[in-house]
C-alpha cells in the first residue's frame, strides 16, 4: 500500500523540533560518504517554468530512498509544485507520495536555520528579505535554537511583509539595505537575479543566509560581499559551484571555507571572530527530502493520517 500525504496532512504531522533533530543528525552522519551520491537535475521547460529532480535521497543506515520531482512556475501560487516518492530500499515498494512544496519548504527553511544559528554569533535581531514560506520556517527554526528579541522584514509586497511581521511579532522595513542595517542576522529568500545587498550595506559581524540562489542566474548578494566573508559556508561545494552562491559569484568549489556538515561535526570552527561577516549559501540536498519524508511517513502510520491506495491493484 502507498500512503498519500497532502499539504494538510504534512502540516498536521511535522513538528519543527523533530525536523531540526532529523536534519542535524543527517548533517552529522556525513551523507557525502554514501556509495551513491545524490544528484540534482534541472531543465528549462518550453513554458514559463523549470523542472528539477533530486535523486536518490539517501542516508547512512536508512533502508529507504526518495525521488523528488518539482516544477517551478514563478507566476503561479504556489510557485513550487510536485511530489516526493518515498521507496522501500529492500524492494523499491512505493511507501508514500508526499506534497513536495511542503517538505521542501520545511527542510530548506529548517536546515537554513541550523546553518544560520551555527554561524551567526550572539546576535538576537533577525532580518528577513522575502517573506515567503521558506523564510517563515527559518524564523520558526531559529526561535527553537536561540533567543530572537526583534524581527525586521522586507518584501516586494508590503501586504505580505506586514502579514509576516504580524505572524512573527516583527516590524516592516522599506528595503533590503534597511534590514541589513537593523539586523545582525539577515535571511534572504527571494527570486532575485540581481544583488539585493552589497558590501557597503553590511556592517562587520553580520551574518547572511542566502536561500534564493538555488539555480543558475539567481543572485541575492554582490560578488564583493560574498568574497569579503570571513567564513563562506555551503551545503555542498560542487553543487554550490554549479548553480549556487559560488556560481553566482564566479568562484570555484574550493572557495567555500566549509560545509554546514563540517561545522556541525566540528571539523571546521565556523565563526572565529565577532567582527567577521559570515555567509551561508545552501542549494538543498536530496537526503534532506528523505529525512523529513520518512519522519512524516512514520508519524502518519502511528496516527492513521493520510490516504492509502494500492497502485498495483
Amino acid at each position: 500500500m502507498t500512503t498519500i500525504l497532502t499539504r494538510g496532512d504534512l502540516l498536521t504531522l511535522l513538528d519543527p523540533g523533530a525536523c531540526l533533530d532529523a536534519l542535524r543528525e543527517g548533517f552529522a552522519a556525513d551523507p557525502g560518504t554514501t556509495a551513491v551520491p545524490g544528484q540534482r537535475i534541472r531543465t528549462d521547460l518550453p513554458f514559463p517554468g523549470t523542472a528539477t529532480a533530486l535523486l536518490p535521497g539517501l542516508l547512512p543506515g536508512v533502508e529507504a530512498y526518495t525521488v523528488k520531482v518539482n516544477a517551478k512556475f514563478p507566476a503561479a501560487s504556489p510557485a513550487l509544485r510536485g511530489v516526493i516518492c518515498l521507496h522501500d530500499g529492500a524492494d523499491g515498494e512505493l511507501l508514500a507520495l508526499l506534497d513536495s512544496a511542503t517538505i521542501t519548504a520545511w527542510r530548506t527553511g529548517l536546515a537554513a536555520a541550523l546553518g544560520t544559528h551555527a554561524l551567526a554569533g550572539e546576535s538576537d535581531v533577525v532580518g528577513v528579505v522575502g517573506a515567503g514560506a521558506q523564510a517563515d520556517l527559518v524564523v520558526t527554526g531559529l526561535r527553537r535554537l536561540r533567543p530572537v528579541s526583534d524581527l525586521v522584514v522586507h518584501d516586494l509586497s508590503p501586504e505580505r511583509a506586514a502579514a509576516f511581521a504580524d505572524r512573527h511579532g516583527g516590524r516592516v522595513a522599506g528595503s533590503a539595505a534597511e534590514v541589513a542595517a537593523r539586523a545582525g542576522i539577515v535571511v534572504l529568500a527571494t527570486w532575485s537575479r540581481t544583488p539585493l545587498l552589497d558590501l557597503p550595506d553590511v556592517r562587520p559581524g553580520r551574518h547572511l543566509t542566502t536561500l534564493g540562489v538555488d539555480e543558475p542566474g539567481k543572485q541575492e548578494l554582490s560578488p564583493a560581499l560574498v568574497r569579503a566573508a570571513g567564513v563562506l559556508a555551503v551545503d555542498d561545494r560542487p553543487l554550490a559551484a554549479a548553480m549556487g552562491v559560488l556560481a553566482a559569484t564566479g568562484l570555484p568549489a574550493g572557495a567555500a571555507h566549509a560545509t554546514l556538515g563540517e561545522i556541525l561535526r566540528g571539523d571546521h570552527p565556523g565563526r572565529t571572530d565577532p567582527g567577521q561577516i559570515t555567509v551561508y549559501g545552501p542549494v538543498g540536498l536530496p537526503w534532506q527530502d528523505l529525512a523529513l519524508s520518512l519522519l512524516a511517513y512514520r508519524e502518519a502510520g502511528r496516527r492513521g493520517v493520510g490516504t492509502e491506495i494500492d497502485f498495483l491493484a
